[in-house]
């Protein structure tokens, strides 16, 4: 055992698992006690400065939510009720580059949202996809890593990203997504907006609901060619920032559509999906999309550094009467969020003027650290409890979401549900919903993808993969990359690819 090559802690402590969090059940609260899952997300929040370190090229705006339909049965949350309007911020951004890179590369986009509430501040950090790449968040490292640089060359890498997308199955419906159509979009006006996350919503009379969020343009979603983009990459690597900005500036305000998915709570526990999968959707069939209201954007900011840049999202920031559910990736997320902008900011980064409530007040004990720039009256007391009228916590207001678990702490994957599969709804994305346009051009990206891979072992798992999502599209790759011969063992031009077995791997 002496030269077995097992994972270890930053201690040298070996780890039990790279896939699965410690969590109460299969689906139950991920473990703080968890010593690897919080050494490698805190390790991973310190890796980049000044940047963020997924999400680091983006922009964005101010604007206006309005509700115009009444959702008072499902949430008591003031933000959500008929009528109400909030102060909006939204960022977006590409997953994978840094801050020069083109915003036309093939890349899913950020979608942050900001609801200044009368109760706090709302974040809702999605995607313009409603899944990811995967469920639990021990992995986002690896993940991310794998859309970097190699150490030796400082370049992207194919296999690198394929590499890990193949030995993940549970990335198949997110990376159908990316290379299909939504992979590139016309502008950032032109795509949907997802939380991608289940997220709860509770009611006056304590009502618990499974909740997932819709953002649906009004400009529609309008797709890119590759050769566009690619054309624009070089042209103007800052196209859709100018985009957004010069709408705005014009008075051409976009506007998303707000709906959700309801789901009654009990649902949850004998669904077909895990409904807490992040790899997977709610069918609209099962749970139709609900209108709640719309948001516009109007107003670019003033500074972008000061007002976007410093912008510090978190999905940790819910208020009375919405709430998280037992979603790996996003229990994981709260913790990670708000690491990383204590690591990037500042300790007291939720003072910056972008991050503080708008429309509540701030009252609580926490005091002093780096660059503190609010503060109480000197007499103030600085501990709860107190005798000198200082603010007390209030159950009623202060409504959580919550659910229950079998309590049983266990590093697994829910198996509770009758058709949780990794290649299953990718297929079905594929099949079903991809018009014959889209096929086509997913076709051409998928042999573009293959063809720039240069291990035979990942070229192999890339055709495995793609067969196990669907068995023609698998065979239609085969067929042009022998077609085009352009790809072979020893990289010659015109020689068919000869798979090799999996016991040649390096």
């Amino acid at each position: 055992m002496a030269d077995a090559n097992f994972t270890t802690t930053e201690t040298g402590t070996p780890v039990a698992s790279d896939e699965f969090s410690l969590t109460s059940g299969t689906n139950g609260t991920t473990a703080l006690h968890d010593r690897y899952l919080v050494e490698k997300l805190a390790s991973f929040n310190r890796e980049r400065v000044p940047e963020r370190n997924p999400h680091a090229k983006g922009a964005g705006a101010f604007g206006e939510l309005v509700i115009t339909e009444d959702v008072s049965q499902y949430t008591r949350a003031a933000v959500f009720q008929k009528g109400a309007t909030s102060e909006t911020l939204i960022r977006f951004s590409s997953v994978a580059g840094e801050q020069g890179s083109p915003d036309t590369w093939r890349d899913v986009r950020g979608f942050s949202l900001r609801f200044y509430t009368t109760e706090g501040n709302l974040d809702i950090v999605g995607n313009n996809t409603p899944t990811f790449f995967i469920r639990d968040g021990i992995k986002f490292p690896d993940f991310i890593h794998s859309q970097k640089r190699l150490g030796q060359s400082g370049l992207r890498d194919a296999d690198m990203q394929w590499d890990f997308w193949t030995l993940s199955p549970e990335s198949a419906h997110q990376v159908t997504y990316l290379m299909g159509d939504r992979g590139l979009s016309k502008s950032w006006r032109h795509l949907n907006g997802y939380g991608s996350h289940t997220y709860q919503w509770v009611n006056a009379a304590g009502e618990r609901f499974w909740v997932k969020y819709h953002f649906i343009s009004r400009q529609g979603v309008v797709p890119m060619s590759g050769d566009e983009a690619e054309r624009i990459a070089g042209a103007d690597a800052d196209y859709y920032r100018r985009d957004l900005f010069e709408a705005i500036e014009n008075g051409d305000y976009p506007t998303w559509d707000v709906q959700v998915q309801v789901m009654p709570y009990e649902d949850a526990k004998t669904y077909r999906f895990n409904p807490f999968d992040l790899t997977k959707t709610w069918s609209k069939k099962d749970y139709p999309r609900i209108p709640v209201g719309h948001f516009t954007l109007n107003r670019n900011p003033e500074n972008f550094f000061a007002e976007i840049e410093q912008a510090a999202f978190s999905p940790g920031n819910q208020v009375p009467g919405t709430g998280i559910s037992p979603d790996k990736m996003l229990m994981a997320r709260v913790f990670s969020y708000p690491d990383a902008q204590r690591y990037r900011i500042g300790a007291n980064y939720n003072q910056l003027p972008v991050n503080q409530p708008h429309a509540a007040e701030v009252r609580n004990y926490m005091h002093q650290g780096n660059m503190q720039f609010l503060f109480n009256p000197a007499d103030a007391r600085v501990y709860a409890p107190n005798s000198y009228g200082g603010p007390a916590a209030d159950a009623e207001r202060g409504v959580e979401a919550t659910w229950e678990d079998d309590g049983t702490l266990v590093r697994s994957a829910s198996a509770l549900h009758s058709e949780d599969d990794d290649f299953g709804q990718a297929g079905t994305l594929y099949r079903d919903v991809f018009d014959d346009g889209e096929k086509a051009r997913f076709l051409d990206t998928l042999v573009g993808q293959f063809e720039s891979l240069t291990v035979d072992r990942i070229k192999d798992r890339f055709l495995q993969y793609w067969g196990n999502v669907d068995a023609d599209l698998a065979d239609k790759i085969r067929a042009r990359v022998s077609a085009e011969a352009s790809v072979s063992d020893d990289t010659t031009p015109g020689a068919p690819y000869s798979p090799k077995p999996e016991a040649d791997a390096e």
